[in-house]
């Protein structure tokens, strides 16, 4: 597809690269945001990543709209011939999956879900063809993901699992949203994560909860004290499973200001990723916990 431009209003332009999400739309959108934001150019305001698309708000007195649009247009052109690689993090995110907390959340809204009978995890292990939910979380927490954009709430960041086409996860959304959803929850909807940065209604299958906050406004969290949001796009995420007791000893060592999560840095290729998936997650992996 030949990426659509359009503007809104009088100071925003928007891109959209691709009609389908993908990780090499995702991944398109990243190189060219970051080359936007490397070029400095004048009457740019701010720019924001999102899935398969991309938004530069920018001062109509300092550049005009024309500008901008050939600005854009020229960068698009360069993206396409640089190498397919970015300098990201890897982040582990522990999480305490079928937790008390937003099971009994979504046992209140049983109304407005496709399988009353079931539990979120239940229903989504179902309809993927696994036998048990156990199964289910260990294909969710297996191999790592990728944070295509932040938005819709403050720091909520949207995630894409690092496996082929033939092994993503689908899950539908409620068939009516919730009032309610726990702070922190893991949530599920068609092939995205999506965590919960503050309690508020939503739509996603409930499949855990981590213990680790991912927006703190007042940036009282050590891992936070210099940005109020965790998550950046690009980065690398692998999920790991966690039991009740560690979920309260995390809790509280983020409470006193103990707790940091560990996050390594490392250069993603997507040509090499998609050479060779599995090893290129196993050594992704490596590079996290310093094997």
């Amino acid at each position: 597809m030949k990426t659509r431009y359009s503007f809104g209003g009088d100071e925003h332009l928007v891109a959209e690269v691709d009609e389908e999400m993908s990780l090499e739309a995702f991944f398109k959108v990243l190189l060219i945001t970051n080359m936007v934001r490397e070029k400095a150019i004048a009457g740019v305001m701010e720019v924001c990543p999102g899935n398969a698309s991309y938004m530069v708000k920018f001062d109509p007195d300092v550049i005009e709209p024309a500008g901008i649009l050939n600005q854009l247009q020229e960068i698009e052109r360069s993206a396409g011939e640089m190498d397919q690689r970015i300098d990201t993090r890897i982040v582990e995110l522990p999480v305490y999956y079928n937790d008390p907390w937003t099971r009994e959340t979504l046992m209140r809204f049983r109304d407005r879900h496709q399988d009353p009978d079931s539990t979120d995890l239940e229903y989504a292990a179902r309809i993927n063809g696994f036998d048990s939910i156990d199964g289910f979380i260990d294909a969710h927490a297996g191999a790592p993901w990728f944070v295509s954009m932040i938005g819709f709430a403050a720091g909520l960041p949207w995630l894409y699992q690092l496996v082929g086409r033939d092994r993503q996860l689908q899950v539908p959304k409620y068939i009516r949203p919730r009032t309610d959803t726990p702070k922190q929850t893991i949530g599920y909807g068609g092939c995205f994560t999506a965590i919960y940065s503050v309690r508020g209604a939503g739509g996603y299958q409930m499949f855990g909860i981590t213990p680790v906050p991912i927006f703190d406004a007042g940036q009282e969290a050590r891992h936070l004290r210099e940005s109020m949001v965790f998550f950046d796009p690009g980065d690398i995420v692998k999920f790991r499973s966690i039991e009740r007791a560690e979920y309260d000893q995390i809790l509280n060592d983020v409470e006193i200001g103990e707790y940091l999560p560990i996050v390594n840095t490392a250069t993603f290729s997507l040509d090499d990723w998609q050479r060779d998936i599995e090893g290129y997650n196993r050594k992704t992996l490596e590079v996290l916990y310093g094997d």
